[in-house]
């Protein structure tokens, strides 16, 4: 789910008996109330996603803010030493050199802006440097975020190395998309692995998708050629392309994400339209080079990090969205199939620091 406009409703139609106008005093009285019994769901709603995603980023939490604290702990003023140990609590934080250097530029510039700042403002300033150097997403909360488009599937070739949560990530992406009233199809590409196929299969029937498969060993690019086909032929609204995550071979696995989208291309010409790379959000600096990779191998235009919620490496999510530009689309915080998140980097910073003023 969003954090915001997924919990709000579509506005009731008013019938003739429904228009305020032709309302007893007692029928108005009940319309307000029932509005405002559903407002008040909408805020519980909403409320208990926010607090889901603090839960989920709670190791995070912990890691950043006790690093944090150990940086600034005795000292009254930002000042040089201040600025070295918030430098290494970032990078420790897995946050990224390049990032973390960009972050302490813009702090030293505002210290001598202001000629003067203590370390209570530190959290405020870190909220705002974070979040302005995180690319937003810039997608609606309807369709969890896939911009569907009719009369024609929305394309959607996910990339990534073994073990990074690829699977998983696909299956949860069409739970929330069948439970949105579209129809999704999804192409088990990977067929270098049995146990892929199969594992993609049960997350298919438990999302309520129809999955395309070959037996294993069988060419990916005809894989996702025979799922665009079907797909079309029988008005699927979104296509979920499952791939190999090798990285063994950076050339043959350009080479084969090639011509992948060649061949999708020659059933829906501007196939995919969109290339989202998932990321196991665990392996810190690991997935900097995992991205590194990909980018190089193929066009990626969004990220996935899963995996959150065992980790306190979760900084990586600021470094790897700022470092490439490209936007996080979801994050995994759980096992439960309703346990991807859209990624909102305004959220995100509120769960890292609380409630204090965007």
């Amino acid at each position: 789910m969003g954090f915001f406009d997924l919990f709000k409703k579509k506005k009731k139609v008013e019938t003739p008996q429904e228009s305020p106008e032709n309302l007893t005093p007692e029928q108005a009285a009940a319309v307000e109330a029932r509005a405002e019994q559903e407002a008040e769901e909408e805020r519980a709603a909403v409320e208990a996603e926010r607090k889901e995603l603090e839960v989920g980023l709670e190791k995070t939490k912990e890691g950043f803010f006790g690093r944090l604290k150990r940086a600034i702990a005795g000292r009254t003023t930002v000042d040089a030493d201040v600025l070295d140990d918030l430098e290494e609590m970032l990078i420790t934080s897995d946050v990224g050199v390049d990032t973390t250097v960009k972050i302490i530029r813009r702090i030293e510039e505002r210290v001598a802006r202001d000629k003067y700042m203590n370390t209570s403002e530190l959290h405020s300033i870190l909220r705002d440097e974070i979040a302005s150097l995180m690319e937003e997403s810039h997608r609606s909360t309807k369709d969890f975020g896939i911009e569907v488009k009719e009369g024609m599937p929305y394309v959607m070739m996910v990339v990534g190395v073994n073990g990074a949560g690829k699977t998983t990530t696909i299956g949860k992406l069409a739970a929330q998309l069948t439970k949105a009233g579209r129809k999704v199809y999804i192409g088990a590409a990977d067929t270098f692995r049995a146990a892929a196929i199969d594992q993609l299969g049960v997350w298919a029937d438990r999302a309520g998708a129809t999955m395309i498969r070959q037996d294993m060993g069988s060419d990916p690019a005809s894989v996702a050629y025979d799922t665009l086909r079907s797909a079309v032929a029988n008005g699927a609204d979104v296509v979920l392309i499952d791939t190999a995550g090798r990285l063994h071979n950076k050339v043959g696995l350009m080479k084969e994400l090639t011509k992948i989208r060649n061949v999708m291309s020659k059933v829906i010409p501007d196939a995919p339209h969109e290339v989202m790379l998932v990321l196991d959000g665990s392996t810190g600096q690991n997935a900097f080079e995992q991205a590194k990779q990909f980018t190089e191998a193929t066009q990626v235009t969004s990220l996935a990090i899963t995996k959150l919620d065992g980790t306190a490496k979760g900084g990586v999510v600021i470094g790897i969205s700022d470092k490439f530009n490209i936007p996080v689309r979801y994050i995994g915080i759980g096992e439960g199939i309703d346990q991807l998140k859209m990624f909102d980097r305004h959220e995100f910073v509120r769960a890292l620091f609380g409630d204090a003023k965007q």
